[in-house]
This record gives C-alpha cells, sequence and structure tokens, in this order.
C-alpha cells in the first residue's frame, strides 16, 4: 500500500489529518501527523488521485509531494522514543513537574523499561532519591551542569 506525503501550512497538521480521515473514504486507510515532521501528513492511500480529489476541500493542505514511499520510510516516526533518552547518570536536571517542580537535582539511576529516572535533589539538607517519569525532568544546559 503505497504512502503519500501531503505539503501543509505550518502548525496545520493535526488539522489536515483530522479533516482527511473524517472524510471516510474508503481508499484513504491511514492518516499520520508526526510531531518531528513538519508540514507534512503522511497518507495511506490506494492511489494518489483519490488524495488530489480530497486535498482540494480542506484548507491548510497546500499539495501533494510527487512520489510515493512505503511503511519503512515512515515506521521509525510510529515507534515513539522514551522520554529517558538522552538523559545519562550524573546529569543535572531541573523537575518540571510534581511537588518538586522547580528544583534542580542530579540523576542517580535510570529505568528505561518504566521510562523512570531515580535523582537526588540538591538543595535537600538531607539526600532524598525520588523517582520521577522522565517526561517531568528536563535536562540543564551545559553551562549550569
Amino acid at each position: 500500500m503505497p504512502i503519500y506525503a501531503v505539503k501543509t501550512t505550518a502548525s496545520q497538521e493535526r488539522t489536515v489529518a483530522d479533516m482527511i480521515i473524517n472524510r471516510e473514504e474508503p481508499e484513504i486507510h491511514a492518516v499520520l501527523a508526526p510531531d518531528s515532521l513538519t508540514s507534512y501528513v503522511m497518507v495511506e492511500a490506494d492511489d494518489h488521485r483519490v488524495i488530489n480529489r480530497v486535498l482540494e476541500e480542506i484548507p491548510h493542505a497546500r499539495s501533494m509531494v510527487p512520489g510515493e514511499s512505503n511503511i519503512s520510510e515512515v515506521e521509525h516516526f510510529l515507534s515513539p522514543t522514551p522520554d529517558v533518552e538522552g538523559i545519562a547518570e550524573g546529569d543535572i536536571v531541573e523537575l518540571i513537574a510534581g511537588p518538586f517542580k522547580g528544583e534542580k537535582a542530579q540523576v542517580q539511576r535510570i529505568d528505561e523499561g518504566k521510562d523512570q529516572v531515580t535523582v537526588e535533589l540538591y538543595e535537600a539538607t538531607v539526600p532524598i532519591p525520588v523517582t520521577v517519569r522522565g517526561d517531568q525532568i528536563r535536562v540543564l544546559d551545559s553551562e549550569e551542569r
């Protein structure tokens, strides 16, 4: 099944994807609007003519990119990257959510399976290990390390 790329207005990828899928065309099988791909939506369809027909009626859909792709070229958009990727033990992080929001801490342990990080708060008088989800921390700039 071929996959086609559709050029969209910037920041309107989700809107265009929703409008395409809401048309309920039997020849269109799937629509993908990955966050890492700006101004493009991937559409799986039987034929490019059906996409061109649908795009005429959808605002923010600019044009279809010539040519087609296959699943192997877009499958990296389908698997989510873990939140703890890019974080190393010893990194200085800032907690951006939860009861310790705004606190700085040092990473002690990383559990990639659970997508969790155990950190030790900096300003605490007694070192307390705190386990938080990977999306609740932000690695600080290298100047602050």
